[in-house]
């Protein structure tokens, strides 16, 4: 086996990295609502990005700048992990949608990096919607280029289940209405909302059946969860709680309805193949 053979076969497949990549894209998330909730983009006091740790950014002062210092370098972790997956999509001849899909989400990640910047130094409402909306937009990206390069994604009806299981402690999570607010529990919600998210998402994608009608359901309730995220990021005031609620109880229908809808449509399928044969 010659050393150009080793290689290749040592290296991780697109499959893999797409993975690991939204993965740490999800993570990524996770970790800047953690940030930015608790406070901790505060510290950098308009002085982004070396923020109050002396030399580069380095050296963090106190535990609020170490977690905005470690979600800054997550952040750029992740930026190279998006550029490497949409390199190794081109080079690797992958599918023209999967391509289109990294190269796209990598197209945003600087607008992502902008935001994030002028979250820190204005903090204000529409900056906030706006980072945490093109963060969604990427993770979705991502998430469509992992859905056409993996080969074994579960079922329609399986992925609406688990949204279907995340959203209800979601919607008794939502900050303030039945609990109080609490940043762990803040996280939890988003973590779920964002599971949700991930799971209707994949089944708008998910393989085309007799009926349109399940793709469409989970589609709609990708979207409500979506919009439902972002005003949590902005409004936790009532009108914001309310419109959570909404937002989240109809993906909650959503995902029940892509359940129903999508068994329907595999016995439809089914009686017809047996007609057929």
């Amino acid at each position: 086996m010659t050393l150009r053979s080793r290689l290749e076969a040592s290296t991780p497949s697109l499959a893999s990295i797409a993975v690991a990549t939204t993965a740490l894209t999800f993570v990524l998330m996770l970790l800047g609502i953690w940030t930015a909730v608790g406070g901790y983009g505060l510290t950098c006091n308009g002085r982004w990005p070396i923020c109050d740790g002396a030399v580069f950014g380095l050296f963090p002062a106190n535990f609020g700048s170490f977690v905005e210092w470690f979600h800054r370098l997550v952040a750029m972790i992740t930026g190279f992990a998006i550029m490497g997956t949409a390199i190794a999509a081109w080079r690797g001849g992958a599918e023209r949608r999967v391509r289109a899909a990294f190269l796209l989400a990598l197209v945003i990640t600087p607008l992502q990096i902008v935001l994030g910047a002028l979250t820190v130094t204005t903090y204000e409402r529409l900056i906030l919607a706006l980072h945490f909306g093109s963060a969604l937009t990427i993770l979705a990206l991502l998430v469509a280029g992992t859905a056409w390069t993996v080969e074994d994604i579960p079922s329609i009806d399986r992925l609406a289940a688990i949204a279907a299981l995340a959203l209800p402690p979601a919607l008794l999570l939502t900050p303030g209405v039945f609990v109080d607010f609490l940043l762990e529990l803040h996280l939890l919600y988003n973590a779920l909302g964002l599971g949700a998210f991930v799971a209707l998402f994949l089944a708008s994608l998910g393989a085309r059946t007799h009926s349109e009608l399940p793709r469409l359901a989970a589609g709609v309730g990708a979207v409500a969860t979506a919009l439902a995220l972002i005003v949590g990021r902005v409004r936790l005031d009532a009108t914001g709680q309310a419109t959570i609620l909404l937002g989240l109880g109809i993906a909650l229908a959503m995902a029940l309805a892509t359940i129903l809808l999508s068994r329907r449509a595999a016995g439809i399928e089914g009686s017809i193949g047996s007609t057929h044969s």
